[in-house]
């Protein structure tokens, strides 16, 4: 697995060499790394209290007690989650939809999350919900193809909402285990296309009970704490159930993750670790902490 390689280059040297005790400028510095990676003011701030506590009750000090600091504060902020694939839903398909700003890499995703559910061995129909994008059904359908996944489209500028009642429909009737709806990206300060995202969940909803079953917040992790403002505005939307964190082998900071957990609460299930369609691995809460601690340096590094 590529991505903690990833989190390694993305998190190294989180914290300042240190040879002696814990002082204020160390947890000053501490903290300005924390903010400089993009993981948020507020994530920033609980690691630096919890380093100052440690470093008070344990005598911590150094590079290596910094890094099992941070990777245990880190750990606690994703308590309880783990590796998630997509849910089943009780009926199939299971119905998830893939949404985000322009550029960040939904088509993308969804072709990889088609091929990724069909090397398991699942059928899989593709909506290609993006009916404003010149061309972008096409592109779709050519890097889903050789996923054998069947990729229903609509008119240029037609209702979205209508691709998705379709596919929803066309799914049903291959015996599919998932639909993915690939939606057209769109600023998340759009109100009226936000209100877009809404019906097309409202029209699923009518059609399969509990559809969408998954909802995927595909963000740009190179784009740092804007990720975070458009993670909120989505909430208000369509509630997404997780996030998928592209292009993360572009960016040297990969705190953005660990902002969006703690800031907006919603859950990181993919991470984005290459160019390829095979590029798209589960996001691990304990692998990202341990290169938390991998990528600290020690008192004589």
């Amino acid at each position: 697995m590529r991505a903690g390689a990833v989190w390694r280059r993305a998190l190294a040297r989180l914290a300042p060499r240190l040879a002696g005790e814990v002082d204020e400028e160390a947890l000053d510095e501490i903290e300005e790394r924390l903010i400089a990676a993009d993981f948020g003011v507020r994530a920033s701030s609980r690691l630096r209290s919890a380093v100052e506590r440690a470093a008070r009750r344990d005598g911590a000090r150094g590079g290596v007690d910094l890094g099992r600091i941070l990777a245990g504060e880190i750990s606690e902020i994703f308590a309880g989650e783990g590796p998630r694939e997509l849910a089943s839903a009780a009926i199939p398909p299971t119905v998830c939809m893939v949404v985000g700003v322009n550029g960040v890499g939904k088509t993308t995703t969804v072709a990889r999350l088609a091929h990724r559910l069909a090397a398991e061995g699942h059928g899989v129909v593709v909506a290609a919900a993006d009916t404003h994008r010149a061309a972008a059904a096409e592109q779709l359908m050519r890097l889903v193809e050789p996923a054998g996944a069947h990729c229903v489209r609509g008119e240029p500028g037609g209702d979205p909402a209508a691709v998705a009642f379709d596919a929803l429909d066309s799914a049903r009737a291959h015996g599919a285990d998932h639909l993915l709806v690939d939606t057209a990206g769109r600023l998340h300060t759009s109100g009226g296309l936000m209100e877009q995202l809404a019906k097309i969940r409202r029209v699923l909803g009518t059609r399969h009970e509990a559809a969408p079953h998954e909802t995927l917040l595909v963000i740009d992790a190179t784009v740092g704490q804007n990720a975070v403002a458009q993670a909120r505005e989505f909430s208000r939307f369509v509630e997404p159930t997780g996030v998928v964190a592209a292009k993360m082998d572009s960016t040297a900071r990969g705190g953005v993750v660990v902002a969006i957990r703690q800031e907006v609460g919603i859950p990181v299930r993919y991470v984005g670790v290459g160019e390829g369609l095979a590029d798209l691995e589960l996001f691990d809460p304990g692998a990202f902490a341990r290169a938390v601690a991998d990528g600290t340096p020690t008192d004589d590094s």
